[in-house]
């Protein structure tokens, strides 16, 4: 694994690449979960939120 993506001669950490990738589909769940009422069941949202981010980010740098 390469530690570093080359964007038009600029080094950036694979990690940076990993957490936005994870921050969009994190975003599409979350619009998806609001939709139909998941929300309803969770007694704080932003740690939930929190926690997927994670799970999503961990998942990435694993694969």
């Amino acid at each position: 694994m390469n530690a570093e993506i080359d964007i038009f001669g600029v080094f950036v950490s694979s990690l940076l690449a990993f957490a936005l990738t994870a921050f969009v589909l994190e975003i599409a769940i979350k619009r998806a979960l609001e939709a139909i009422g998941f929300y309803r069941f969770v007694w704080h949202p932003a740690l939930f939120n929190f926690g997927m981010f994670v799970c999503l980010l961990g998942v990435f740098v694993l694969l």
